[in-house]
């Protein structure tokens, strides 16, 4: 794909969307369905459904990317942080709240991979000790070029910041990330988001609860309050958003263990911002 192709996907007007949060919920938390190891590669009873055979080729895949970590290839690590069952509940909650024909399926890239071009959005998690090969810089500049979307989560205070802006700036040396403003549309283009919305992992949560510090902390870095950062394109376009301290994605794999978890954190803040942080990435 030369960097004036456009990715497939653009202007198939698939993703018209509803934001009632009624319907999302009335559904239910999916209890109980924790894998103990990431290569349990089973839905854990995750609900799955059929994709009808006209938008096979045009359905939203959560892509998750692999990367390298601590210097060192290894199969489990950072890049597989609440692997699977966040993307698989991520993406049963898109199906049920939008008209986004979703993949049940969410799939793991490498940045290396010619396949990466057919999907319109990527996610790196835990990204505080990533390490990007030349080749991967190379790749995920050309991806995010011609149009593909990269989400960034859970990492916390300056250290793991700083790694992973020195390894993004290898990949865009002539764009700065910049803070998002809370009146930027990505906080409300289904869901009308009042605050920037921080998400501490479970554990953190209920450790937390009851004097109200419900982040994570880390040695020498004031993390209480979570920072929304983005890179653009020449034309304004987010390509990169970085969600750091905060964990979205606990939001969306722990749903089911814990009630008051599921309601203060997952539908309050983490489903409500990741559909919206989708649905930007797909529309624009």
């Amino acid at each position: 794909m030369s960097s004036t192709q456009s990715f497939r996907w653009m202007g198939l007007g698939l993703v018209v969307l509803i934001g009632t949060a009624g319907v999302l919920w009335a559904a239910g938390p999916q209890w109980g369905r924790r894998p103990r190891d990431w290569r349990d590669v089973g839905r854990q009873g995750v609900p799955t459904w059929e994709v009808e055979r006209k938008f096979a080729k045009d359905v939203f895949t959560f892509v998750r990317i692999q990367y390298e970590s601590g210097g060192y290839r290894r199969r489990g690590g950072g890049w597989a942080t609440d692997f699977r069952d966040s993307e698989l509940n991520f993406s049963l909650r898109l199906q049920q709240m939008t008209t986004i024909k979703v993949n049940p399926e969410p799939i793991v890239l490498q940045l290396t991979d010619p396949a990466l071009f057919d999907y319109p959005f990527i996610y790196i998690i835990e990204p505080g000790a990533l390490t990007f090969y030349s080749e991967e810089v190379i790749a995920l500049r050309k991806y995010l070029l011609n149009g593909g979307f990269l989400m960034v989560d859970d990492f916390w205070g300056d250290e793991e910041y700083d790694n992973f802006y020195q390894e993004i700036k290898r990949v865009f040396p002539d764009r700065e990330p910049f803070d998002v403003p809370l009146e930027h549309e990505i906080f409300h283009c289904v869901y009308d988001l009042k605050e920037k919305p921080q998400l501490p992992s479970i554990n953190a949560a209920w450790a937390g609860r009851d004097s109200g510090v419900i982040w994570e902390p880390r040695s020498g870095s004031d993390t209480s309050h979570a920072n929304y950062r983005a890179i653009t394109d020449d034309n304004g376009r987010i390509m990169v958003f970085i969600c750091h301290n905060t964990d979205l994605g606990d939001g969306w794999e722990r749903e089911g263990e814990d009630p008051w978890y599921f309601e203060e954190f997952s539908v309050k803040k983490a489903y409500p911002l990741g559909i919206n942080i989708v649905t930007y990435a797909m529309t624009h």
